[in-house]
C-alpha cells in the first residue's frame, strides 16, 4: 500500500522542482564594478604636444557607457596638466577599449619626457581623477574615482613612442 502513493510524491516533486527553476532568474548576475584607466601609449608629436591613447577597462559583468574622464596626469613627479574627454564610449562586460586623445603638456612635463626619450630610459606616471559612467541600458551615470601609478618605456624603433 506504500507503493502506491510514492510515485504520485515522485511526480509532485519533479513538478515542484521545474516550476521552481523556471521562476528563477537563470541569467548572469549584474554586477557594476569600478572601471580603471591607464596610458597604452604615449606618442610626442613633432610640435610637442602629446597623443595619449587611454585604455578605459569595464570591470562590471554588464556593457558599460563611458561619458567622460577627467585626469590628472603626471610623469616623472612632473604634473603634466589635465586630461579632460567626453570619448561617449560603450565597452562589453569586462573588456576594454582605447580611446586615443590630444594632449597639450606643461612645458617641465615635455622637457622631462623628451630628456627620457633622447637618454632611451623609460618614466614613471600617474593619472588620478575620475570617470564618469553608467550601464549601457539603464541608469543614471555615476563617477568612479581612478588613481594608476605605473611606468611608461620607449618602443624600439618607434622615435616618440612610449608604452
Amino acid at each position: 500500500m506504500m507503493r502506491g502513493w510514492r510515485v504520485p510524491a515522485l511526480v509532485s516533486a519533479v513538478v515542484l522542482l521545474a516550476v521552481l527553476a523556471g521562476c528563477s532568474s537563470g541569467g548572469t548576475p549584474r554586477r557594476v564594478s569600478e572601471p580603471a584607466a591607464s596610458i597604452q601609449q604615449l606618442t610626442v608629436q613633432a610640435d610637442g604636444s602629446w597623443s595619449v591613447d587611454l585604455r578605459l577597462q569595464n570591470y562590471s559583468s554588464m556593457p558599460m557607457r563611458f561619458e567622460s574622464v577627467s585626469l590628472a596626469i603626471q610623469v616623472g613627479g612632473e604634473d603634466a596638466g589635465p586630461l579632460e574627454a567626453q570619448p561617449a564610449l560603450t565597452i562589453g562586460p569586462e573588456s576594454a577599449d582605447v580611446v586615443t586623445l590630444p594632449f597639450a603638456p606643461s612645458a617641465n612635463a615635455r622637457l622631462l619626457l623628451a630628456g627620457r626619450l633622447a637618454d632611451g630610459t623609460g618614466t614613471s606616471y600617474r593619472l588620478e581623477g575620475t570617470v564618469r559612467a553608467a550601464p549601457a541600458d539603464r541608469g543614471k551615470a555615476r563617477e568612479y574615482k581612478v588613481r594608476r601609478d605605473s611606468r611608461l618605456s620607449p618602443v624600439p624603433g618607434l622615435p616618440g613612442v612610449l608604452r
